[in-house]
């Protein structure tokens, strides 16, 4: 078990800014086009995220890009330079709605829908574009795309707390066994901050009945 060093890196983790790397006015607003208010929230925050507005700014994406049909990636690259390169005061978000159905095939024009599942859905798809053409790559190379490094993280994964190794009472046998994610779900209501919420999240918990691990030693 454990994990080695990616055998590919998809995107130098050094060309990765944190802070905007140009100036940037407030770009246009977002016309709520019947019951898109979970679309426009998640648009606009990602939108406003300085890494990935830095990277898609810059038009790389869609240089290099072979994907035949829906691509994530050049849809947010399209929408985040239209909303901040316009004049307008507000735009209509149709490089998006137009491919509500690809982001989900759940999700329907018209009818309202959650935001973080949304967010969940774009972000998994941006993930899946930087992936498109790269196959048989190791859980480190799957790591190393600008939508991974931004948004997600890897965690030493068997419990369903998602973040600690499991322990065997028996033989105190470690598993390590590590998965990605794009986020964690913390529960706020149980806690008086977010610090505190994560610090629930990666409380040790004892596994037994539905959630019984087998001991592979």
């Amino acid at each position: 078990e454990g994990m080695g060093p990616p055998q590919r890196i998809l995107f130098p983790p050094e060309k990765i800014c944190m802070a905007w790397q140009q100036r940037q006015r407030p770009g246009a607003g977002l016309h709520n086009l019947g019951n898109t208010c979970f679309l426009n929230s998640v648009l606009q925050c990602l939108t406003y995220t300085p890494p990935l507005a830095n990277y898609v700014l810059s038009r790389e994406h869609s240089r290099s890009c072979r994907q035949q049909g829906f691509c994530m990636m050049c849809v947010m690259e399209a929408h985040v330079n239209k909303v901040l390169h316009s004049s307008a005061s507000a735009i209509q978000p149709s490089t998006v709605v137009n491919v509500l159905t690809r982001i989900g095939e759940h999700f329907q024009l018209g009818m309202q829908e959650d935001a973080h599942e949304f967010l969940r859905y774009t972000v998994d798809a941006m993930q899946r574009a930087r992936l498109s053409g790269s196959s048989d790559l190791d859980i480190s190379s799957q790591a190393t795309t600008i939508v991974h490094q931004i948004f997600g993280g890897l965690s030493k994964i068997q419990s369903i707390s998602l973040c600690l190794p499991v322990t065997c009472l028996s033989c105190k046998a470690i598993s390590d066994t590590y998965e990605a994610f794009l986020d964690i779900p913390l529960d706020i209501k149980a806690a008086s901050s977010l610090n505190e919420a994560l610090e629930d999240f990666v409380k040790p918990e004892q596994l037994d009945g539905e959630n019984g691990y087998k001991c592979s030693k």
